[in-house]
């Protein structure tokens, strides 16, 4: 008799994919995450300017 346990299954290995990746859509194609902000009022717009305006334009 022998005492040696079950080997465990092994999860299955990711395919392997040969697409063109210059099809796929990347987050850098997007307008998300480039500075861009949801609308808001005019004193939020004047605030965000006044706060990011460079020091020489004072």
């Amino acid at each position: 008799m022998s005492t040696t346990p079950e080997p465990e299954p092994r999860a299955p290995r990711p395919a392997l994919v040969f697409d063109d990746p210059l099809d796929q859509q990347t987050s850098d194609d997007t307008d998300r995450g480039w500075g861009e902000r949801p609308e808001g009022d005019g004193a939020a717009d004047l605030k965000r300017f006044l706060d990011e305006k460079p020091p020489h334009h004072l």
